[in-house]
């Protein structure tokens, strides 16, 4: 018989959903082994690791499982954990690797407030400080050493978490909208969501489904564009990138521009990781593009 376990809507949330065809291979698994390998984790009954494993179960309740109960000091612990177990997945999107680091950064700041005001309230106690769960290395510093990115980025990425989860209480669904891609709004404008009083909430997140690009009937080939058509369009998108418009300014910039850097360390890690038996048959392609981008840093480094 299947055992009842809990499915907190909160905890599957975190959770980036797999493909139909993954979940379909994952089924396919289960039934040839005739048994479910990895046990679920769980928390006082309740699913943190699992989730799709379990709805497979509820199909075929004959099938055996086991479980693992793993403690959480509470509920915000238990959401870092999620969210820091599924940074590990091959699969994600940029905009969900963003969203599970803004998500553990929200939540591991609950549990370093709560550590921090009892640290206050006893007077900086050794006995408090050295209780496990507190650490002298701030959240968002840790999450970034963790994950070899900024701690700006980490910043960046709690508000952009905090803005799609403001716009899916308005419009439930737009969440797997922004972290599939099939809608590409920018990272301000989908933190400004949270930031907005709840009356304007809905004319905001109707402006985030406008990036959506419209469907065309045919898709008809562009005409190849000459070497000199090419360059002129880069320059064009450049010049209409500085050019301002009294909604952007020098944070932003620097801000973008460091989203950039890492958005390239991070497809770069993903697809060598992904590939490793490739890289060394592609070892002199990724030497030359290495060169080309130090290059290229070298000389905005010296120009700057």
């Amino acid at each position: 018989m299947l055992q009842h376990l809990t499915i907190d809507p909160e905890f599957a949330s975190k959770i980036p959903p797999l493909r139909e065809e993954e979940m379909k291979q994952l089924e396919e698994n289960i039934l040839a082994d005739g048994v479910v390998i990895n046990p679920l984790i769980v928390w006082n009954g309740v699913i943190v690791d699992g989730h799709n494993r379990y709805h497979i179960l509820q199909k075929y309740p004959e099938i055996q499982f086991t479980t693992y109960e793993k403690q959480f000091s509470d509920r915000y612990a238990a959401i870092a954990w999620i969210c820091k177990n599924q940074l590990g997945r091959r699969n994600l999107t940029q905009e969900q690797y963003k969203y599970l680091i803004g998500e553990r950064y929200e939540a591991e700041k609950r549990t370093e407030s709560f550590y921090g005001n009892r640290f206050t309230l006893a007077d900086k106690s050794s006995r408090i400080q050295n209780e496990s769960g507190y650490s002298g290395e701030r959240t968002r510093e840790k999450i970034a050493r963790e994950n070899n990115i900024s701690v700006s980025y980490v910043q960046r990425a709690g508000k952009f978490a905090q803005g799609v989860d403001a716009a899916e209480e308005v419009a439930p669904g737009i969440k797997q909208e922004i972290l599939t891609g099939s809608i590409k709004p920018t990272e301000k404008a989908v933190a400004a969501i949270a930031k907005a009083p709840p009356e304007q909430r809905p004319a905001l997140v109707q402006q985030l489904r406008q990036a959506k690009e419209p469907e065309k009937a045919e898709e008809k080939p562009k005409p190849k564009r000459s070497a000199a058509e090419t360059l002129q369009a880069i320059q064009d998108i450049s010049a209409n990138m500085l050019q301002s418009n009294g909604e952007i300014d020098a944070d932003d910039i620097c801000a973008e521009l460091e989203d950039a850097l890492d958005t390239m360390i991070f497809r770069w890690d993903t697809c060598l990781e992904n590939n490793k038996e490739l890289r060394s048959a592609c070892r002199d392609g990724i030497r030359s593009l290495t060169d080309k981008g130090i290059r290229y840093l070298k000389e905005m480094r010296r120009t700057t």
